[in-house]
């Protein structure tokens, strides 16, 4: 199949990888036209996992993309998202990777794909990893199965092993709520609080994912699986994790902004926080550590966010 990824970071950069070894054409779409012809001269992206080869795929800037391709594969940060897709050529469907809500609307990424077909893929799926072939697995949702089902067909390997679900409601409210806890946990390990408190954090964090979830209807299962507690996990413990590598950073007295700085990439759990605490209140759901993320990144004690959510009445699990 004809691909073309739309942005070159650490994930588009992976997961053209991952569409080569697979034998698919592929046009990467790079933010400037000077990533673009780096890429082309020396066959590797310079700023992200320049150890990955990318031939044979063709670099372009994102303002040369061509239309006439099978999917279009989306790899940019959530603020962008919007964006990018109205501009896309061609009507091939979509296929996102971006996990994420839409900080002007709130509304899910996929909502933002207008007159064409569009998929999510998600899962535990750090991009330092699949990038030198390490086995990992992912879903792909959609509410076309036709679509889900040729996805699954052109992307699963023996290293790469694809799922489909046709809850693209709560995968996608997975992908975007498990960055926020991300950020949570990085701050019990930059205090120091110890495996319990990080194992007992994940654990109420997937409760408030699945409770989100409910409300919009998504699948109770879908929590229980590779975009809930399997990217949940990966986020919260890898030492590739940049939303928890932020949250470390943040509890040890780095403003947000200088943390987004030293890691050197996105960080959609900063983004996405206030978003999703925007979300849950406006359909009345509890979610007391999205609330918390959001109140320390406002510059609030982590200190005073720790006694309020110890301090909290107990109650049935």
């Amino acid at each position: 199949m004809r691909f073309l990824v739309v942005g070159a970071g650490s994930w588009g950069t992976a997961f053209t990888r991952v569409l080569l070894d697979r034998d698919h054409e592929v046009v990467l779409a790079c933010h400037t036209a000077e990533q673009a012809a780096a890429i082309a001269e020396t066959g590797r992206n310079p700023r992200y996992l320049s150890n990955v080869d990318l031939r044979p795929a063709r670099p372009v800037a994102l303002a040369d993309a061509p239309g006439d391709v099978d999917v279009v594969v989306v790899a940019v940060p959530s603020a962008a998202f919007a964006d990018v897709v109205a501009a896309l050529p061609g009507d091939a469907p979509v296929l996102s990777l971006t996990k994420g809500l839409d900080p002007g609307t709130g509304e899910r990424l996929s909502t933002r794909v207008r007159g064409r077909g569009v998929a999510v893929l998600s899962g535990p799926n750090m991009a330092e990893e699949i990038a030198v072939g390490l086995p990992t697995a992912a879903v792909i949702a959609s509410e076309d199965g036709f679509l889900a089902g040729q996805l699954q067909h052109a992307i699963n390997s023996s290293v790469f092993r694809a799922y489909v679900n046709p809850d693209l409601v709560g995968v996608e409210l997975c992908a975007a709520a498990k960055n926020v806890i991300g950020l949570a946990t990085g701050a019990v390990d930059g205090l120091s609080l110890g495996d319990n408190a990080k194992a007992a954090l994940i654990t109420r964090g997937l409760v408030e994912m699945a409770r989100l979830g409910d409300v919009f209807g998504a699948r109770t299962e879908t929590f229980a699986g590779l975009a809930g507690m399997g990217d949940l996990i990966v986020t919260c413990w890898s030492r590739h994790g940049r939303n928890r590598a932020a949250g470390e950073l943040i509890s040890q007295g780095v403003s947000p902004e200088d943390a987004i700085r030293r890691i050197g990439q996105t960080v959609e759990g900063i983004t996405t926080a206030p978003v999703l605490q925007a979300l849950a209140k406006r359909v009345g759901v509890e979610m007391p550590i999205t609330e918390g993320v959001v109140s320390v990144l406002s510059g609030h004690s982590i200190g005073e966010l720790l006694a309020r959510l110890m301090g909290r009445q107990p109650t049935e699990e």
